[in-house]
This record gives structure tokens, C-alpha cells and sequence, in this order.
């Protein structure tokens, strides 16, 4: 493999996003073993940059420090994605309260143009979890807290260490449409209460369907 040009400015992050993104492809397996000398060769980067990108990643969960072990991506079990889902649940379902009372009417039609793209993607699982969870966060940044977007953001990076799996499950995909089809009805009768409701119902049954 050729090193990658990377520019001099933070160039722990441009690492740590490169090491992300082999992470969500799978190319680098929950478990295994991260090779420091080889993946610096491979960049052209000394280790220093390296581990201070491995830190990033141990923090946000994807990566997993073992005393004079090294580095591992991180094996996420099932008490782990109860713990995810059940978190992701209460600030999602939250949020969405909040947006059923709060959003404008445009924000309310973008929401709608993104399940309307939902809808047409059920034949291609990538697709569909792509903008599943687009979806997702553009829902959360209409309810605007900054802070529940943040916790969001770095429980659903773990998440998608057991990327598909849910959605692997015979039926699921029109289960989880289903679900966002009656979210979407809640939003846009502005029923918080329902509109909570219904969300929390989904990340329930993704979690059924996930475990």
C-alpha cells in the first residue's frame, strides 16, 4: 500500500478519521489487533501521530487500550448494545418530542423529504441505513442541544460496530419503515407525547431485532 499524503495540520485526527472510516468498512474487524508499525508505514507518519489518533479513538469507544497488548477495535456484546440502545432511546425519543413541538413547517417537510427517500431505499440496506440515519441527526439538530447531539453522536459511532446487523433480521427493514412512518404521522400532527412515544418503541424493536 502506497503511504497516504496527508496534511501537516492535525494530523493525529486526519489519522484518527482514516483509522474511523477502515473501522465502519470493516476493513479493520471488531477484535482485532491494530498493527502500529505496519498502519504508520502505511501512512508515512511516525507512531507519535499514531497513538495520539488511537487515544481519539479509544475515547470515542471504537478502539480498545490493553496494557502491553496494544490497540484492538473494539467488540461490542450484547449487555453493550442494550446499553446503546437504551440510551440512544431516551435522548432520541426526547428529541423528537421536542421537534414535534418546536420544528417550523419547512423543517417538518425536510423531515418528511428524508422519509420519502427512506421509502424508496428499501432495496439497498446500505442506502437505507445511510439515510436512516441522516434522518436521525437531522432530527436531532432541529431540536438543537448541542450537548444531547454529542453523547448521540459518539453512542451511535459505536453502533455501527454491529452495523446491518439489525437490519439483517428477516422483515426488519419494513418493521424499522413502518416505525419511522408512524414517528413521522406523530411530527407532523405535533403530538410530543406520541411523537416520543413511537421512537422509543423503535429503538426498542431495533434492539429486539439487533440481539
Amino acid at each position: 500500500m502506497s503511504a497516504v499524503s496527508l496534511s501537516p495540520r492535525a494530523l493525529y485526527e486526519e489519522v484518527a478519521e482514516l483509522l474511523r472510516q477502515r473501522i465502519f468498512s470493516r476493513e479493520l474487524e471488531p477484535g482485532s489487533w491494530i498493527d502500529e508499525l505496519k498502519i504508520a508505514e502505511d501512512y508515512g507518519i511516525s507512531r507519535t501521530p499514531l497513538r495520539e489518533a488511537l487515544k481519539v479513538l479509544a475515547a470515542e469507544g471504537l478502539v480498545t487500550m490493553k496494557v502491553r497488548r496494544g490497540a484492538y477495535v473494539t467488540e461490542v456484546n450484547e449487555k453493550d448494545l442494550v446499553d446503546i440502545y437504551h440510551l440512544l432511546g431516551l435522548l432520541e425519543s426526547d428529541a423528537t418530542g421536542v421537534v414535534a413541538q418546536h420544528a417550523t413547517d419547512e423543517q417538518l417537510r425536510e423531515l418528511h423529504s428524508l422519509h420519502e427517500a427512506l421509502e424508496a431505499s428499501t432495496q439497498d440496506r446500505d442506502r437505507f441505513f445511510e439515510i436512516n440515519e441522516r434522518f436521525h441527526m437531522r432530527l436531532l439538530e432541529i431540536a438543537d442541544n448541542r450537548w444531547r447531539n454529542q453523547m448521540v453522536a459518539d453512542l451511535r459511532k459505536v453502533m455501527k460496530l454491529n452495523r446491518h446487523h439489525s437490519l439483517l433480521k428477516s422483515g426488519r427493514i419494513e418493521e424499522s419503515l413502518a416505525e419511522h412512518r408512524a414517528v413521522m404521522t406523530a411530527l407532523q400532527a405535533r403530538d410530543a407525547a406520541a411523537a416520543t412515544q413511537r421512537m422509543l418503541e423503535h429503538f426498542r424493536n431495533g434492539l429486539e431485532a439487533a440481539t
